[in-house]
């Protein structure tokens, strides 16, 4: 028997979703990429089942190491956030949360949330092989192209 509580606040209803425009985009991203330029290592992303998250593989050896969960957020029975979120988890501990935009070729990734002064800002090559950019934060930043290998 069906608990009405929940049945009013919409738990264990089936309704048809499909994963937003916005986040498909980041399809682009799907494959091994590796770094250069100011950092080194590998970034993989692939689709968790669904297509509503994107999962990213992340080995820049002793700087980092872990996998970032990139998504919509919806809590049980919301709707899902205007913006692209993602928390990281590393290695070591480490729990760190962005903001993804992706406009056109050019790929926005800000530390927290959008508009912090800490973010990455890149831009697809033609042919989607390239992925060229900086990371910018108060005092500093740092270069990063990411080669697509597979």
């Amino acid at each position: 028997m069906a608990d009405e509580n929940s049945e009013e606040q919409g738990y264990g209803q089936e309704e048809a979703r499909e994963p937003s425009p916005d986040l498909k985009r980041l399809n682009r991203l799907v494959g091994t990429w590796e770094l250069s330029g100011d950092t080194g290592g590998t970034l993989t992303y692939e689709w968790m089942e669904g297509g509503f998250f994107l999962i990213q593989h992340v080995d820049l050896g002793a700087e980092a190491k872990g996998m970032e969960v990139i998504g919509h957020e919806r809590p049980l029975g919301g709707q899902p956030s205007a913006d692209i979120k993602s928390r990281f988890y590393g290695a070591r501990g480490d729990t760190l949360d962005y903001t993804y935009e992706l406009e056109g070729d050019t790929l926005t990734i800000w530390f927290g949330e959008r508009g912090s002064p800490a973010y990455y800002e890149g831009t697809f090559s033609g042919d989607g092989a390239t992925l060229r950019g900086a990371w910018h934060y108060p005092g500093g930043g740092y270069e990063a192209i990411s080669t697509r290998v597979w």
